[in-house]
Parts: C-alpha cells; structure tokens; sequence
C-alpha cells in the first residue's frame, strides 16, 4: 500500500514517480493499492489550489489500511494523508517506510515567515518514525543528514526512454537557439531567473501555475506554451536546443532525465538535484551563472545525454524501492525482493 497526498489529476515529478513505481510493481507480481486525496473529500491547498487537501481522513484511512492489510506500507509526501497514515501505524506498533520527495521547508519559507528550522525538526520527527526515509540524491541524503535525519536510504529515479527520444527539431518553428523550461510556474520554481537571462534565441514554456500571468506581462517575448502531456510533451522537448532547469529547490527534476533521453542538454545551478544528476561538461553545464550556464550547455553532446538516459530505467528504479520495503507487521525481518530471495539462496 502506497499513501500519498501527490495523486492524479496532478502533474509533476512526485506522481510521475509513484505512477512509474506501482506500474512496475505491478508487472514484478505486486498487488499495489493506493491511497490518495481521490478517496477523501477535500479542500483546495491555500497558495497551491491545484493540489487537494484531505479534511479529518483518520477514520477512511483506519478502514482502508485494515480492510488491505498491506505486507508493506509506504508513505510518500508528508501532508495530511500521510500524517493520519503514520498515526496509525504508529498506534499499531506498524512498521513503514517513507520518502522524501519535496523541499517543503524551503517552499514554506517563500510563502509563509516560517523558520526552516523549524520545519525541518517536524519533517524529521514525521520521517523519523519510519524504518526507512528514501532519498533520490547523495547530496540530498548528506544536507537531511545535518539536519537530524538518520534512516536514510537510496531510492534512484528513472525516465521512460522510449517515449522521450531524440526527434526532428523542426517541430518547433522558432528562432534559434531555443532554451526551454518545463514545470509548474510557481515562486518556488525560480522561473525569473531563467526569464531574465541574456538569450539571443527563443525562450519556450512547458507548463502552467499561479505565476503565469504575471510572467507572461513581464516577458513578453518568450513563448508560453502551457502544460503539455505525452507524445506531446516528447515532441517539444526533444526540438529544444537546451532545457534550462532555474529551480534552487527540488530534490531531483525529473525533467532534467528526460530532457537528456531525448538528447537534450540541461543547464541548471550547482544545487541539490542537478549537481546530482547533471555531469557538468558532459551531459549539461552547472554554473551559479544560469546564461553562462545556457551557453555551454549548446556545446554538450547530445549522444552523451542520451547515453545517461540509457542508465535509469523505471525498472531499475521500482526494484530500489522494492528493495527497501519493510514488513507491515511488528517484529518481523525486511521484506524480501525475489532477486534478494534466491541470492540468499544460492550463497546458503
């Protein structure tokens, strides 16, 4: 069983990610069950009103988690889905295991006067409680580290390479060079620093949120192309020149991984997420000067790009997370994957 408080209709990189997990679960013999916002009735997200929030869910959770009773339980973002599910196992004396996907204080902090410190020590106690917390980065594993985190483990991410492929570039008929941005337009996403940038090509945007109007009136000449989805969304991508990944914020970027499958390479910041997925000179260009950035990221290989792709299936990414799965039940061992079984089995 999978709770989350990141579900469709949403899209970013968190659903991307369990939609990819349960999937490939599914095809290893898993019988995976959901819980999300769907199942509760909700309110808007005050400053995200895209996202649902679920109003008093512990009562359906209990019901939910009791009728299934899951071998293994997961929790992913920490909102109030995955609290009432925690409280829970906890009363139970349940084990369960964790994943740390969003920078929420740092999100916190551009919305609300709250101390990342003090948003840090709950995200910690609510992490804290799990046998394990998973992590998409060792640079993120070392910063929640210094902040108290101690059941750390590695959870890799992955990129669908057959529909993110290299295609024709003159699906987009623009000035060139075109640098893209794909995401959500929000404050969090640092969008401006990519829109102010000294560019002599097009600037294009995939994506959509509560800052598009207001950046739309100020950066009249780049072209906002709202959100696209699929063979659609492939398409725009892989005819960009460079993608252009602004965000201080996000743990990993998913769309860093897809912009390379599709040959396309990244210019980002040195921070966490990109430093971990970027290859600097080889696969994008890390600088603190995002234009400088930009400009050698034109110069990278696309075949490189490509090749790194190559390396992070979603299958490799579901069996990590199956490997870190820990059974439900009180006082039993890890749950064991069917590659850890036979290993066991023919070592003795």
């Amino acid at each position: 069983m999978i709770v989350s408080d990141a579900w469709f209709p949403l899209t970013n990189g968190v659903v991307t990610t369990l939609a990819q997990t349960t999937s490939w679960l599914g095809r290893f013999g898993h019988e995976v069950r959901m819980i999300s916002p769907r199942d509760f009735v909700t309110v808007r997200c005050p400053t995200y009103p895209e996202i649902r929030v679920a109003v008093l869910p512990g009562r359906v959770m209990a019901q939910r988690i009791a009728s299934f009773r899951p071998q293994a339980l997961h929790i992913a973002p920490a909102g109030p889905l995955g609290w009432s599910a925690r409280r829970y196992c906890l009363s139970r004396g349940l084990r369960f295991t964790t994943s740390y996907h969003t920078q929420f204080p740092q999100y916190l902090k551009s919305r609300f006067p709250i101390p990342l410190w003090a948003s840090y020590m709950a995200l910690s106690r609510f992490h804290g409680a799990a046998e394990r917390c998973m992590v998409s980065t060792p640079t993120l594993a070392k910063q929640l580290a210094a902040r108290g985190f101690r059941n750390l483990a590695r959870w890799h991410r992955g990129v669908d390479t057959q529909l993110f492929r290299p295609r024709a570039k003159d699906f987009l008929n623009l000035p060139r060079p075109i640098a893209a941005y794909v995401g959500r337009l929000a404050i969090e996403k640092n969008v401006d620093a990519f829109l102010q940038m000294q560019w002599a090509g097009s600037k294009l945007i995939i994506g959509d949120g509560p800052e598009r109007a207001r950046l739309e009136a100020q950066h009249r000449g780049a072209l906002f192309a709202g959100f696209r989805f699929g063979e659609d969304l492939a398409m725009h991508l892989a005819a960009a020149d460079i993608l252009v990944f602004p965000s201080l914020t996000d743990t990993f970027g998913l769309v860093n991984l897809e912009a390379m499958a599709c040959g396309v390479p990244v210019a980002a910041f040195p921070v966490t997420g990109p430093i971990d997925v970027i290859d600097d000179g080889v696969t994008g260009a890390l600088d603190s000067d995002l234009a400088r950035a930009a400009q050698r990221a034109l110069k990278i290989d696309s075949g490189a790009c490509r090749d790194r792709a190559l390396r992070s299936g979603w299958d490799a990414c579901a069996h990590e997370f199956e490997g870190n799965l820990v059974e439900c039940r009180p006082h039993l061992h890890p749950v064991r994957t069917r590659r850890r079984a036979l290993a066991d089995s023919v070592t003795g």
